[in-house]
């Protein structure tokens, strides 16, 4: 019974109704791309995303110098990753000496460069008085004084220092932004040195991702002349530690024969200076000048000539044969390309302006001119 009466009240199952197609009205016509005023409005829609993707690469300008320089930075050290590589090593064992090398580097350079720099900054700051009255004795920058008083603005300036240092301070824009100063360059120097470890890391991983997008009938090439810019960006690298060295061994013998105060510490000084395309070489010449004024005048000039003379040699003599050898770079088209590179983009630019310049005559030699005399 009990049974029967779940049957009898089992309900029924619902009919589903039919949805109801709703009736929006008929479609309109096409709009006319021709009609001036869509035209107007797709012109204005473009210019105004341009707008905002410049100011928006304004505003983060700061933060795609830094990714160039790192990505540069491992391109460059990617040879001596793969050097020692061959020798058995993982690519993250490789990556780990390479880095640990830098850093060996970085803190030598402190503990040799930081100690001279502040005794020879705190003697020539004491011997300056001294020096300025030589120089008074001339009897041309005598002349000079009394028409245009830079010997009496000198020590004026020199006084201000030596009392309390505010002009020291004043320079940096207070101790504020000194403090602003050193903690900006330590933040940028920590955030390319880690951007420089994952690209180096990851860079065959990059470089195979990016060329996925090349289409498969043209990867095999366009992965050999890849391999081949990087290559280049190297040998550049390499090209300019070379340089560098030979600029650090002859002003370390220039110091030895002149009796300069720590011979050492400005080889050091100018080996960093000379991986500066460019300026490198004019801070480096100030650096060993001012060094030599500490001894006398005279030994000052004879460094400075010195300086000069091998500067000259570097920049017509060296500089474009080693280029033209591990580059393929005529010496002509480096120093046009540096040029050009640092009045556009600076000292980025500077840096940058060569092995692009290698990597566009690699790209005419092996895709543009053969078509051309194909064609």
């Amino acid at each position: 019974m009990a049974i029967a009466d779940r049957i009898k009240r089992k309900p029924k199952s619902k009919v589903k109704a039919k949805a109801v197609k709703t009736d929006f009205g008929a479609l309109g016509n096409p709009i006319d791309r021709t009609h001036p005023f869509y035209f107007g409005f797709i012109a204005t829609l473009g210019a105004l995303i341009a707008i905002v993707l410049m100011r928006a690469l304004a505003s983060t300008s700061q933060i795609f110098v830094l990714i160039i320089v790192a990505l540069f930075l491992a391109t460059g050290l990617n040879p001596a990753v793969v050097a020692i590589q061959r020798r058995g090593l993982s690519r993250a064992n490789a990556v780990a000496v390479i880095f640990v090398s830098v850093i060996a580097f970085v803190v030598f350079f402190i503990a040799v460069v930081i100690p001279p720099v502040v005794s020879q900054g705190t003697q020539l700051i004491n011997s300056l008085p001294a020096l300025l009255t030589d120089l008074d004795k001339n009897p041309t920058i005598a002349d000079l004084n009394r028409q245009f008083g830079i010997i009496d603005s000198l020590q004026s300036k020199l006084k201000e220092v030596t009392s309390d240092g505010t002009l020291i301070i004043s320079a940096f824009g207070g101790v504020i932004g000194v403090g602003k100063s050193v903690l900006s360059g330590t933040f940028t120097a920590l955030t390319i040195l880690i951007l420089t470890l994952y690209f180096i890391t990851s860079l065959p991983q990059m470089t195979e991702l990016g060329l996925r997008f090349v289409p498969a009938s043209r990867r095999d090439r366009v992965s050999l002349l890849t391999n081949a810019v990087i290559s280049r960006v190297g040998s550049f690298v390499g090209s300019q530690i070379l340089i560098a060295a030979m600029a650090s061994v002859f002003v370390l013998a220039l110091s030895l024969v002149l009796a300069l105060p720590s011979p050492v510490a400005i080889a050091m000084i100018v080996l960093v200076c000379g991986l500066i395309p460019l300026i490198g070489h004019f801070i480096g010449c100030a650096v060993v000048t001012i060094i030599a004024l500490t001894q006398s005048v005279s030994i000052a000039l004879v460094a400075f000539i010195a300086y000069v003379v091998y500067v000259q040699i570097e920049n017509y003599l060296v500089t474009p044969r080693i280029m033209k050898r591990t580059l393929s770079v005529p010496g002509a088209v480096t120093i046009i390309s540096a040029l050009i590179g640092s009045s556009l983009l600076g000292l980025i630019g500077g840096l940058l302006a060569v092995p692009i310049a290698a990597s566009v005559i690699l790209i005419l030699d092996e895709v543009v001119f053969p078509r051309a005399d194909n064609s």
